[in-house]
């Protein structure tokens, strides 16, 4: 049970290790681009490739017979992995073993719905993945299985999501062979990382440079970082700290070396809407910005 293509080595580790799949639930195909043509997530690409059966309910807790054709499978266990359902009690009480969680934290830090980018934004040093026996609560279940992985001032969630992907992959296959005992999490640890929207990536230049570029790696790819420039987004691709001070947002040289809180931030790739990707040098010989340009605004 997953959908995005975080989920998807654990379904190839899976298959490969000839697990008997009697069924892959992901989120329905839904418009998507520019054209707004109808996709299927990465989850069912995944599973069409490999032959398997899809279910594509679009909810579960308020639709019973959906919850009754999963209980009529007869599972020994679920594995669910950024699936983006909620399920019901029915159905967490339906496989023998019950439903495993393949999450992207070490729990209980960092519940919710963007672990992998809470992480790097809180600049936490260390993240990884924990196996987790699913309950009611949100990430609150016991746990089966952790291990970590290092958080460097380079990481971004691009590049962390493909290496945590791959480690959970590997350790749901262990948990099931293992059948480790579990640990109960303790609660009054825990940390939350919601659900982020676009917005989410604006850019405060009056915030510490350190904490911009994290903002920045951590919200590559989604939901982007951003600021205002002549009146238009522009999308911050890439960046890393500098030198420099003035008022917040001031474009300090001519390599689009930003002003923030204290110190600065040179932009090292830009988009415009509707634009190609551009390092600054390339972009700044189309699109000057000299000098004292306020960003932001």
């Amino acid at each position: 049970m997953g959908s995005p293509e975080f989920a998807v080595p654990a379904l190839q580790a899976l298959h490969h290790a000839r697990r008997e799949i009697v069924a892959v639930y992901c989120q329905p195909a839904r418009p998507a681009g520019r054209g707004h043509s109808i996709r299927r997530c990465p989850v069912h690409v995944a599973a069409d490739n490999l032959g398997l059966p899809v279910r594509t309910p679009a909810r579960l807790r308020s639709d019973l017979a959906a919850q009754a054709a999963f209980s009529e499978l007869g599972l020994d266990v679920a594995i669910v992995a950024a699936y983006g359902l909620i399920l019901p009690q029915v159905m967490l009480d339906a496989p023998t073993r019950g439903c495993l969680n393949i999450h992207a934290s070490l729990l209980p830090r960092w519940r919710g719905a963007a672990p992998i980018q809470a992480a790097i934004l809180a600049g936490d040093t260390q993240t990884g993945i924990t196996i987790m026996q699913m309950e009611a609560g949100l990430d609150t279940g016991p746990m089966l299985l952790r291990q970590g992985v290092p958080i460097t001032e380079e990481t971004t969630t691009a590049t962390l999501h493909d290496i945590l992907a791959s480690l959970g992959a590997r350790m749901i296959l262990e948990a099931l062979a293992a059948r480790p005992a579990a640990t109960s999490q303790n609660d009054h640890e825990a940390t939350y990382a919601p659900k982020l929207a676009r917005e989410d990536g604006r850019i405060v230049w009056s915030r510490p440079a350190e904490n911009i570029d994290r903002q920045i790696r951590a919200f590559d790819p989604w939901p982007g970082t951003f600021t205002i420039l002549a009146g238009e987004p522009l999308k911050i691709l890439a960046a890393h700290r500098a030198d420099g001070c003035s008022i917040p947002g001031t474009v300090l040289d001519s390599r689009l070396t930003v002003a923030c809180g204290d110190h600065a931030i040179r932009l090292t790739r830009v988009q415009l809407p509707g634009r190609a990707a551009l390092d600054a040098d390339a972009f700044l010989r189309g699109h000057p910005v000299p000098p004292g340009t306020m960003l932001g605004q």
